[in-house]
């Protein structure tokens, strides 16, 4: 079964390579680059497959991704969620709210395994095996 994962980050470059990595992998990704429309979304109803795993930053403007999680939590308690932050320090924001948080920059492998572990794999049988290590994503 192919996995949905819904991509939160307002930088278009850092979304746009980790959804190619996620995508290369037999994932389906939804990319939106501003928080408070994704929780839109996920309020309302207006994804048309279930979400599997959220994957957000941590700074953004107008919602830090702190604030984001805990909406998130409010509507779908159980959803797995990945946040991924150039601060470390940032880890103690989200305290109590049952995520899974990566320091930037964040290797493409990392990322994956990550996703597997929170998500599950999208498709065993149709994963390419990576060659060569990729760059990390800042």
């Amino acid at each position: 079964m192919q996995k949905t994962i819904l991509l939160v980050d307002d930088n278009a470059i850092q979304a746009t390579v980790r959804q190619a990595i996620l995508k290369r992998h037999e994932y389906t990704v939804i990319t939106a680059l501003n928080p408070s429309r994704a929780l839109e979304q996920l309020r309302y109803g207006d994804f048309l497959t279930e979400i599997h795993l959220v994957i957000t930053d941590h700074i953004m403007p107008g919602m830090t991704g702190s604030t984001f999680v805990r909406a998130v939590r409010d509507l779908h308690p159980q959803i797995p969620i990945l946040v991924i932050s150039g601060l470390e320090e940032a880890v103690a924001e989200y305290k109590d709210l049952n995520i899974e948080f990566r320091v930037k920059p964040l290797p493409p492998e990392q990322l994956l395994e990550c996703v597997r572990n929170l998500a599950g794999p999208s498709d065993p049988a149709s994963e390419p095996i990576l060659s060569h290590p990729a760059p990390a994503v800042a």
